[in-house]
This record gives structure tokens, sequence and C-alpha cells, in this order.
């Protein structure tokens, strides 16, 4: 029995010694295939998402694009005191382990094993924090926590304990849709973290612990328990004195709201979007941390949004839930283009009308037919032609004919007075004249892309010359294309952004203006002069800002677009008004039209220039004049005139070579009232 029991002995340990060495082999061959899996120091790079900023020409914020509100902050920058305190938090040994605590891990490995749950939790370092949140998963299980040991163990290889620190307070996650210490800054406090004090930084650190719990926003009570508790441990560390706690402990929690953070012009905002997504891609512009500087102007743009709330009224509201009629307005810069205002609608949508809203333009593409005849040198401003009901025959055999907007004629006119009246026969006239596709060059010149020259429909017709287009024109090329006169017939490209930069300040990319002269300095200065008598005395009166000014109106037969597109020497302004289905804008009360859109810019831009210098626009050398005319006929009526009465004359100015030279026939004594070749026939 004794031989059997020692037989039996020598078995269970010779399995025993199997089974050991089985699982010491499994054991070792799952810490070697996870020490295999460590990282490299190559992969042990920091590249936290960070947000973009738009900002104004000023350098006022204006929008924030993020997936993870994240603003990078550099460890100098981030105040002693709350370093501490997340030390004190987290994990006070910090400067003194290699990464990893053991005697932290394996309390709770103890507390885990005594739980529920056979997931371990609890122990982990600030570096292990960090490998958590910057390249592993939040799960709880015991193959993360080992992964997180590898990394956090390569972690303090690769970098110092202040690098590591400073990775970490940009990282982790305070709630409310903020990631590191500044953006939780700004979003409990509404300031820089470099402004942060003793019992706001033991709060940020008694957050991060666990937003949902211990936000103040959520909960105050818990979180102010919590923010004592982290004081106390800062006592007891010894990094504040007894009276530094007590004074902090009795502080009570102060919150600046800044969760939220409003888009300041969002259409605009939403044109630069799209733009950096195109160059850049959705990696770069939501977590770049990019910093673009714009063109805007944060006070112009707020003048622009007041005025069109002020003037455009709502009659209705669409089944889109957005205010009707709706509005755009664009104001550049004739200098360099720079997008200075834009508005884009009325509402939260995200269709700009600014820049996706082809609209018909009505009589403000009327510039373009005079522009083209003066600058080939076919007509003159003086041009005397007759305003009465006419037909044209098309060449599809059709028939045409155009009437007024008041269905009068007022005869025989001057082609300035056309265009102050805005006179539709004789714009007609002259687009015949000169033929559709000379007006389609010019336009096209100035900056307007959307005409169509081919197929069954198409805009080789007079009606070009009424704004009736196949398609439509947008705000945005409407103040380019006016943008032309105003700058001497160059054309400069709308510009939104003026550089780009990474968020440590490297230059990415800087834009320059594109300019281009597309007319003549002389067609420039005398449509200038020709559309300031449309505000002074013509169709946009309404538009009168006391001070030179240019522009024209622009209403469909219809009532469905309301335009009026102004400028000074500096600014081109266009504004639309229309519904976005298209209806007209005749209502019980009120039919809303281009007087409305030009008294709308009127208010607009006497806030823009109130506190500026009047300016003046220049005339070229190569503009003659100005010189009298008899307005009957288009040619000179100097002060030995005395045939044409006053009411008759009036002054013109020409380019060079174009200027009359003959007398008017009415000034011939033979000709001139009261007949006096009659004593001379007597004698």
């Amino acid at each position: 029995m004794g031989k059997s029991t020692g037989r039996r002995r020598k078995l269970i340990l010779i399995l025993s010694v199997f089974i050991i060495s089985i699982l010491i082999g499994t054991m070792t061959g799952a810490v070697g295939a996870y020490l295999r899996s460590a990282p490299s120091l190559d992969q042990v790079s920091f590249d936290p998402k960070l947000t973009t900023y738009v900002y104004d020409v000023d350098g006022r914020v204006l929008a924030r694009f993020f997936k993870e509100n994240r603003i990078p902050a550099d460890l100098e920058e981030i105040p002693e005191i709350l370093q501490q305190a997340f030390l004190a938090a987290e994990d006070k040994d910090f400067y003194t382990h290699y990464g990893v605590d053991i005697s932290g891990i394996g309390r709770a490995i103890i507390a885990n094993l005594t739980s529920s749950g056979g997931k371990l939790q609890g122990g982990s370092t600030i570096t292990q924090q960090l490998a958590r949140n910057a390249f592993l998963t939040l799960e709880q299980t015991w193959s993360r926590k080992l992964k997180e040991l590898l990394w956090a163990i390569q972690i303090e290889r690769k970098y110092t304990k202040d690098e590591i620190l400073e990775a970490y307070l940009n990282v982790i996650y305070f709630g409310h849709g903020a990631h590191g210490v500044q953006a939780a800054s700004q979003a409990y406090f509404s300031k820089s973290v470099e402004q942060i004090t003793l019992p706001e930084a033991a709060l940020l650190a008694a957050v991060a612990n666990g937003p949902s719990i211990y936000s103040p926003f959520n909960d105050p009570e818990a979180g102010l328990n919590r923010r004592n508790l982290i004081l106390r441990r800062m006592r007891d560390y010894g990094y504040i004195t007894e009276e530094q706690y007590n004074e902090a402990q009795a502080t009570p929690i102060t919150l600046e709201d800044g969760r939220r953070h409003p888009t300041q012009a969002p259409y605009f905002v939403e044109y630069v979007r799209r733009f950096l997504m195109d160059r850049y891609g959705e990696s770069l512009v939501y977590g770049g941390g990019l910093r673009v500087y714009t063109t805007l102007d944060l006070d112009l743009q707020t003048k622009a949004e007041s005025a069109l709330a002020e003037w455009v009224p709502t009659k209705k509201v669409s089944d889109s839930g957005l205010d009707q009629p709706q509005t755009a307005l664009v104001t550049l810069d004739t200098e360099y283009g720079y997008i200075r205002a834009m508005v884009g609608g009325r509402g939260g949508d995200q269709f700009n009308r600014a820049v996706q809203a082809t609209r018909q333009p009505g009589s403000a593409m009327k510039p373009f037919v005079y522009a083209a005849a003066i600058d080939r040198k076919l007509i003159t401003a003086a041009d005397v032609y007759t305003d009465e009901p006419t037909t044209f025959r098309l060449i599809t055999g059709d028939t045409w004919s155009p009437r007024n907007y008041d269905g009068t004629y007022g005869g025989a006119m001057t082609v300035r007075e056309a265009l102050e009246d805005s006179v539709n026969v004789i714009a007609a006239k002259v687009i015949e004249e000169i033929d559709p596709s000379l007006v389609i060059e010019y336009a096209e010149r100035l900056g307007i892309s959307t005409l169509v020259k081919s197929g069954r429909r198409n805009d080789m017709t007079l009606a070009l010359s009424l704004g009736g287009l196949t398609r439509g024109v947008t705000p945005l090329e409407m103040a380019q294309a006016y943008g032309v006169f105003a700058g001497g017939g160059i054309r400069v490209e709308p510009m939104a952004i003026l550089r780009v930069e990474g968020p440590d300040g490297t230059l990415i990319d800087e834009f320059r203006p594109q300019r281009e002269l597309v007319l003549s300095p002389e067609t420039s200065y005398i449509m200038t002069d020709m559309m300031r008598g449309v505000i002074e005395r013509g169709t946009g009166i309404g538009a009168n800002i006391g001070r030179p000014a240019a522009g024209k109106t622009g209403t469909t037969s219809d009532f469905t677009d309301a335009w009026f597109v102004g400028y000074t020497p500096s600014l081109v302004t266009s504004i639309w008004i229309g519904q976005d289905d298209n209806s007209p804008m005749i209502y019980p009360d009120q039919r809303i039209g281009s007087g409305l859109a030009a008294r709308a810019w009127r208010a607009y831009m006497q806030e823009v220039v109130a506190s500026t210098q009047a300016e003046v626009f220049e005339q070229p050398a190569g503009v003659v004049g100005p010189l009298t005319i008899d307005r009957t006929n288009g040619l000179l009526a100097d002060d030995q005139c005395n045939g044409v009465p006053p009411e008759d004359r009036s002054l013109e100015i020409f380019i060079r070579g174009t200027e009359p030279t003959d007398p008017s026939p009415r000034c011939s004594t033979l000709f001139s009232p009261p007949f006096n070749f009659l004593p001379w026939l007597r004698r």
C-alpha cells in the first residue's frame, strides 16, 4: 500500500508539473504575444484632432469646425496650479514612476477580483490614460488593459514627462464637446486657460474624472464635492497651503457658459467651408486645427443683416419654415475683390442664395448692353433714340413687342435718359443693332458665367436686354460685374480667404487678388456716370446716399425678382429679393420690386460709409467733357447757341474721338426763334 501511495503521489507530481508547465508556457506565449504587439516608437506619435477656426478680417471668430473641439495649449501656457490639480487627482507619483504604477494596479486587481464582472478598473497612471485616450479604445477588458501597459511603457521611452503631461492635458475629454484644458476652460468659464484660478483648476480636474457625473452644468452638487476633494488632495500633497485650501473650498462654483459656439455670417461660413473641404479634405478641415483668415468684415455683415431684416417684410412662411420673400446680399471691395459681407438668405438652411441661386436680373442687365455698345464706339450716351411702340421680328419668325413698366412711351430721348428711366424699348433697339452675342461677350468678360449660348433655349435673343435669361444670374457675380465699372475696367475675382495657417502658425496657403483689365477705363467711367443718374434722378432714386454712388434697379415683369446693384468707388453691393418658389411678390397690401431693394441698399450703405470720407470717381484722361449738347439730337449746344432752350440742354461726356463736333441745327439763327432771318428778308 505504501508503494501504491508513492506511485500515486509521483504521478500527481508529474501531472502537476506537466500542467504547470503548460500554464507557464501558455502564459509565456501570451505575454510574448503581447510584447510582440507592443507599438514601435515611430507609432507612438500624438496627433489629436484639433479645432479649425475661421476668423473675420479683424481676427474675430466667425466659426469653428471640429469633430472634437480641441484647442492646443503648450505646457508653458497651462498654469502650474492646473497641472498640480491633475497630478493630485489622477497620479501624484507621475514624475517618479516609469509609466506604470505596479502597486496601484495590484490594489485595483484585488478590488476587481473581489467584485463581480471580472473587468479590470482603476490604477491607471496619467501615461496609461494618455495611451488609452490617444491610441486605444475605452472598453474595460483585460486585453485592452494589457495593451495600455505596453503603450504606456513605449510612451515613457519616447517622451519626457513634461511632454507626456502636455499631451495628456490636450487629449482628455471634459464633456459638452470640449477636449483638452483650453477648450474646457472656454466651455466652463468662457476664458483662456492661462486665466484659470485655483478653484477653477480643481473643478476641471474633478470634471475630467467623469464628465457626465461631475459636470456642474449637469449636477452642481456633485461637481462641488468632487472639486473640494481635489483641493484637499492638493493641500495634503503640498501643492497648496491650508490658507489657499480654505479660501478655495469656500468659493462657490461660478460658470460662464461657453459651450455653444454660435456661427457668425452662416452663409459666408458655409461658402468658406465648402472651399476648404474641396482644397484640403475633411480630415484637415475638421481635425487639422487650421486657422482660416477671411476677408469678411463682421461689422459690415451685421449692418447688412440688420438692413435686410428691417426693410424686407415677411409675407409668408414656406413649408420648409423659411421666411418669404428671401433675400441675398454681397458686398465686394472693388480694388481687391474681398467679400466684405454676404447674406445668403433668411433662415437656417444651407442654400446660399448669394452664390447658388440663379435668378432673373430684369433691367439690371441693361448696363451690359450699353457698355458693349459704348466700348465698341457704336453709340454714345448722347445718342438719341425714340421710345415708341415697336415690334421686332425674331430669327425664329416670331414677333416681340416690349413694353415699358408703366405702359407709356417717352418719345425721343438720349441713351443716358433711357438708362436712367430704365426704358425697355430703347434697350431692345440697341441690342438689335449690336447683336446679342456682343452683349454676352461683354457680360462674360465682366464676370457673368451663367449665360446660355447654345441649345434650343439660349440667351442669344433680344430679350437679353431686359434680363430675360434662360438660367439667370447670381448676386455674387452681379456684384463682381458691376465692380468692373467701379474699378476702372478691372475685373477682380471675388476672394473669401486671405490665408490659411496650421495650428502652430505655419503658413499653408496665401491667396492674392486675381485682376484683369476687361473693359476700357473710359467706358467704365461713362457707365458709372450714367448710373449715377439712375440714383440721382432715375429709377434708383431710393438708393441715394448723399454722396457719389452709381447703380441700377432690376424688377422682372411678373415681380418674381427684385434687384438693386450699386457701388461707391470702394465698395459694390448687390441686393436681391425673391421667393424661393419663384412665385410673384404680389400681396394684398404690397408689390415688392426694385424700389424696396434700392431703399434697403441705401439703409445699409449709409451705415457702411457713415464714418468715412466721401470718395469721387476719377475721370480718365481719355474721357472728353462734360460738353453741353442739344438733348434732342446729341449735337453741340454751347454758350453761343441761342436756339436751344435750357430745358433741352444737358451735359455729356464721351470717349475721346466720339464726341460731337457739329453744332445743333437749332443753333443756327436761320432756324432759331424768334425767326431772326425775317427782318433780313424784309430789307
